[in-house]
């Protein structure tokens, strides 16, 4: 039997039956003149419904949400639209539109590949190319850097050592021990070395007391030659003991700062007033008192010292790295073998672990590699090989983008060292000058970049996905920043990890940011190896101040020629039983709980001389922090020292 069909004067019905979500819903076809049912359209935007008569009214909010959305009913209804909107959006278009590099004249970037096709057609014959090539690379890199690593020999003195850019005679605060005993001789002593090069950018990364002044973020050369009006030297080179040496060299013009160099220092005793002078791009430090120990250079010599031939061998593996890379089609043979070219290059040659010996060096580069690789690969898998797939006739932009960024990265010592940021923590970035400036540039410059990645994974249709990983990522973050008694920091290594997966599209920039990342990577293990991105507030601190309690002294001046100091027990509640007194920044005097009157007197060592007198409490036989410097003028007036600790 047939259903009766409705009156005008029944109520109309709305049609509902197997509507997709509404969201997806595009409404029924247009009704025809004068019909009496209801439409219900559902259109971004539209949530009203038509009358036959033409009358609008409101959808009721259950008609206009899917049954998922409607479980979230406790959201307001304007957030909930919100919500379902970006989430759309993220989604990209349909379909997705993957991104391809159109190369510039495909045919040219081609032609080594096809010239290569063309004469060794089959695998067998490109493998043994292949491996020809890799050879010619590690018998050119090993010879050159066997040639490097001999040291050579100075007539009259033999054998130089090879010693690191941050090498002294003298360490700071008491570590010389009482009178400096522990760093004799302090005269009539040679010493032949030889110095790497791009030392001048060895910086002290904790403020070291000299006399007065802290000296942080700079070159650590106290003294040099006094120079008249026109720059001509009016007296010997001479260099307070706990300079550093190579620094002091190339201060003195012994050796070069590019090239490194071989030259002799010869201990010259106990010396006053080292003046500052800038000589070779080094700014000297003064100081205006004596020092027990000094050395200056011997000049005149004659050797067959090697200089450092990191940059012969940059072009080397540069030569190498290029060619491998217009002339592969392959990203499995591409990426492997620079990655490792570039390992090994800046583990050995251009930012080289703190080693004395070519063999210990090695060691620890291979120790290095071997977690590094493993890292690589996921790299590969993940990022490198889905940016390069069908990469066809764009090998050239490849070498250009890719590998160029790539050796940026990689001598960042180089590349980056313009940037006042020695490292990612608080204190250094409120103590170093110009680098919170700095840090707000890169986070806007890696938010643009960041942006313009966001558009091209919608566009594919991976945002939401990398969404989700990077949302773990921040988690993880942040769950790393509240663990008590820890401290995040960011190495070269941990910022590949976290940026490179944002690479993964084919586009000319995703190839210089991948690149760029890469070569952080590969600076960072091979130069520091896998730091743990959560250290302890001693590991950080290093060198630098122990925050500890300072003593309280009290002077008394008798004559112009002696001074008396008196103190109180230390707090033995604390770990504290000694006190020390730095004249000079030079142990002069401890003393333990129970020995004797809580004072000493000191005599004047020179006359028409100041002295600096320093103080901090002993925990056996090391030393807390020592308070800053007061002075003990020559006319016998005695000035306190400031607020606050020294080294």
């Amino acid at each position: 039997m047939a259903a009766p069909k409705p009156s005008d004067g029944e109520n109309r019905s709305t049609r509902l039956d197997d509507t997709p979500p509404w969201d997806q819903y595009e409404g029924p076809e247009p009704s025809t003149s004068g019909s009496s049912t209801l439409h219900v359209r559902s259109r971004a935007g539209s949530s009203d419904i038509e009358d036959g008569d033409g009358s609008r009214g409101t959808l009721p909010v259950w008609l206009r949400e899917s049954s998922k959305s409607f479980h979230f009913r406790w959201v307001p209804y304007p957030l909930r639209h919100f919500a379902r909107a970006v989430a759309a959006w993220t989604k990209g278009p349909d379909p997705p539109q993957r991104q391809r590099i159109s190369p510039f004249f495909p045919a040219i970037q081609e032609a080594p590949v096809k010239l290569i096709a063309k004469y060794l057609p089959r695998p067998i014959q490109k493998a043994g190319l292949l491996g020809c090539f890799l050879f010619c690379w590690l018998l050119t890199f090993s010879l050159v850097l066997h040639h490097s690593a001999s040291a050579g020999s100075i007539e009259g003195y033999g054998k130089p050592q090879q010693i690191w850019c941050g090498a002294s005679y003298w360490s700071g605060g008491n570590s010389c021990g009482l009178n400096g005993n522990r760093c004799r001789p302090f005269d009539n002593a040679n010493f032949p070395f030889r110095c790497p090069a791009n030392c001048k950018a060895v910086h002290v990364l904790n403020p070291h007391a000299v006399g007065t002044q802290e000296i942080n973020y700079k070159p650590f050369v106290i003294g040099g030659p006094e120079e008249d009006d026109s720059g001509n030297s009016t007296t010997d080179t001479i260099y307070r003991a706990d300079s550093f040496l190579c620094q002091a060299a190339i201060h003195a013009g012994v050796v070069s700062n590019q090239r490194g160099g071989c030259g002799v220092a010869k201990l010259a005793g106990e010396h006053t007033n080292f003046p500052s002078t800038y000589r070779n791009g080094i700014q000297s430090i003064s100081f205006d008192a004596s020092f027990p120990k000094s050395f200056t250079f011997v000049s005149g010599l004659s050797s067959d010292c090697i200089k450092d031939l990191r940059w012969p061998l940059l072009a080397v593996t540069v030569i190498f790295t290029t060619i491998l890379s217009i002339s592969t089609a392959s990203t499995a043979v591409f990426f492997p073998c620079v990655f490792t070219m570039l390992f090994f290059h800046v583990g050995l040659v251009s930012d080289p672990p703190t080693n004395t010996d070519y063999a210990s060096l090695s060691s620890l580069i291979i120790g290095r590699f071997l977690p590094a690789a493993f890292v690589a690969a996921v790299f590969y898998r993940y990022s490198v090989k889905p940016q390069q797939k069908d990469l066809q006739g764009a090998f050239m932009e490849r070498t250009v983008l890719w590998l160029g960024g790539a050796w940026v990265g990689s001598l960042n010592n180089y590349t980056f060292d313009f940037i006042p940021i020695q490292r990612l923590t608080p204190s250094d970035l409120r103590a170093q000058p110009g680098a919170r400036l700095a840090l707000v540039i890169i986070v806007v410059l890696l938010f643009s970049i960041a942006l313009g990645q966001v558009y091209y994974l919608r566009l594919e249709g991976r945002l939401p996905k990398y969404l989700g990983i990077y949302a773990i990522m921040v988690t993880f973050l942040i769950v790393c920043v509240i663990i008590p008694s820890l401290n995040l920091r960011i190495h070269h290594y941990f910022l590949a990890l976290l940026l490179l997966p944002g690479t993964r599209v084919q586009t000319r920039p995703s190839l210089l940011y991948q690149g760029i990342l890469v070569g952080l990577f590969i600076n960072g293990t091979a130069r520091w190896g896998f730091d743990s991105i959560l250290q302890t507030a001693a590991a950080l601190r290093g060198d630098g101040q122990l925050g500890s309690l300072l003593p309280h002294v009290n002077a008394t001046v008798a004559t112009a020629r002696s001074i008396t100091f008196s103190w109180r027990n230390p707090p033995m509640d604390r770990g504290y039983d000694g006190l020390s007194i730095l004249v000079n920044d030079v142990e002069r005097y401890r003393w333990y709980y129970g020995e004797g009157e809580k004072e000493h007197t000191f005599e004047r060592r020179h006359e028409y001389e100041k002295e600096y007198f320093r103080f901090g409490y002993m925990s056996g036989s090391g030393a807390a922090d020592f308070t800053k410097a007061g002075v003990w003028e020559s006319t016998g007036e005695w000035r306190e020292g400031e607020e606050g600790a020294s080294l």
